[in-house]
């Protein structure tokens, strides 16, 4: 059996080459080779993302996950009340509480042989300054009891010596710094030897709220976690039903004519337009208008629905188109209503896509900082808010905006933290992207 080939002979008696369907002309190498490039271009193209998105990730892990452990100081503290109530009394309380707990780490030192090594004022610049705020704390609870507080007490470092510990500050580093020295890392070292000091997981960096830019090491997320919550909450109790009712009216219900066309393209348009233009209509609307108060969730959570509404619209709608016609002709042909073959036959096999578009929608929410520095909540705050709804109307941060605001801090403890920040609301997004991943393959069907 002989290779099939090309005629022989061409037009007019020309004799041409002789050719086989094995063997590749210049015009098939060609074209080969073109597509062989073409794959080269886009594996290049794939292998270049991926090797940027882990740099990134490798970045933000090496900067970040030292953020989560933390250096405490721990030793006996004795506070009787006759303290308690003449600290209370005093107009300065902190300074009270903070000879307290510097007499008490004084006897600390002496116990460890170390008293004599290191000034007393030396050694309490060690501690944080938000020790004073914590015995307090204590304190206040127990007034009024009639046994004096004797108990082991745990507090944080000071932010330099715990940047020691992670490799931030160095002894050379150090005897450039006005606010360590040496000396003083020195004295570190020794009562880590004695277990006076260790460094374990910080919880209080999920839970604690912001703190000043001379306290870095007690600075947490626990006001931005939580006005990060309470506006994620209004997004999805209004964004959702108007979104998923505006979409079912548009493909279902709405004539189809001039202003439902103008409408679906304005939506789209809205879908493009910069977040910060809806910062600056709710800093009009929601703030100067209405009265509402900055820095709040509601407010925050109302500009992000407005953000959310287009995409949430273009979900659903596809979704709605996605379900076949004869499923409403079906419906309508055994005797259903319009709104019955919709909500009965049409929603229940668009939800999937539905909940993927709204999932989606509040993870890009979620991440969104310039409408949020626009109305306030870019400031400082140490309260956390109450539950809803009389939190929703209590001034609260929020995770983008916390990782703003702690990036334009001089402390290198604060970059940190904003890398740390950075970790929690990725997880927070690969949760919600996985969330939505999850339900579109558990309840989608194929036609």
């Amino acid at each position: 059996m002989s290779d099939a080939t090309a005629p022989a002979t061409g037009p007019a008696g020309v004799r041409v080459k002789k050719m086989s369907l094995l063997e590749q002309d210049d015009r098939t190498k060609r074209r080969n080779a073109a597509e062989k490039r073409f794959q080269f271009y886009g594996l290049t193209a794939i292998t270049v993302g991926v090797l940027a998105l882990a740099m990134l990730l490798i970045s933000i892990l090496s900067n970040g996950l030292s953020a989560f452990s933390q250096s405490f100081v721990t030793f006996e503290v004795t506070l009787t009340q006759e303290q308690i109530a003449d600290a209370e009394a005093s107009v300065v309380k902190t300074s009270k509480y903070s000879a307290i707990i510097k007499d008490n780490f004084q006897t600390a030192l002496a116990a460890q042989g170390l008293a004599d090594q290191v000034s007393v004022d030396d050694a309490m610049g060690l501690i944080s300054k938000e020790a004073a705020a914590q015995l307090r704390n204590v304190a206040t609870a127990r007034m009024g009891d009639d046994e004096d507080v004797s108990r082991s007490f745990t507090f944080l470092t000071n932010g330099r010596i715990d940047g020691y510990y992670k490799g931030r500050v160095t002894m050379e580093t150090a005897a450039r710094d006005s606010n360590i020295s040496p000396e003083q890392l020195q004295l570190a070292d020794q009562l880590r030897e004695a277990g006076l000091i260790e460094k374990r997981f910080n919880w209080g960096f999920m839970t604690m709220p912001d703190a000043s830019g001379q306290r870095p090491e007690a600075a947490g997320l626990g006001v931005a976690i939580l006005g990060s919550l309470y506006m994620m909450l209004v997004v999805l109790c209004l964004a959702l039903p108007i979104g998923v009712a505006a979409s079912i009216y548009l493909e279902e219900f709405a004539p189809k004519n001039w202003l439902t066309d103008i409408i679906e393209v304005n939506i789209s348009n809205l879908a493009a337009v910069p977040s910060i233009v809806f910062g600056i209509l709710g800093l009009a609307i929601f703030i100067n208008f209405a009265g509402l108060p900055q820095s709040a969730p509601i407010v925050g959570g109302l500009v992000l629905t407005l953000m959310t509404l287009p995409t949430i619209i273009i979900a659903t709608r596809a979704s709605l188109k996605s379900v076949p016609p004869s499923i409403r002709s079906a419906a309508l042909g055994l005797g259903a209503s319009k709104m019955q073959s919709v909500f009965h036959h049409v929603l229940p096999l668009a939800a999937p896509g539905i909940l993927t578009g709204t999932i989606i929608g509040l993870a890009q929410a979620l991440g969104e900082t310039a409408p949020l520095l626009l109305i306030g909540m870019v400031a400082f705050v140490r309260e956390y808010p109450a539950g809803p709804p009389e939190g929703l109307f209590d001034p609260a941060s929020a995770l983008p905006v916390q990782v703003y605001n702690w990036t334009q801090r001089s402390d290198p403890a604060f970059f940190e933290r904003a890398s740390g920040a950075i970790i929690i609301l990725l997880i927070f997004l690969l949760f919600m992207n996985a969330l939505a991943i999850f339900l579109r393959r558990r309840f989608e069907r194929r036609w």
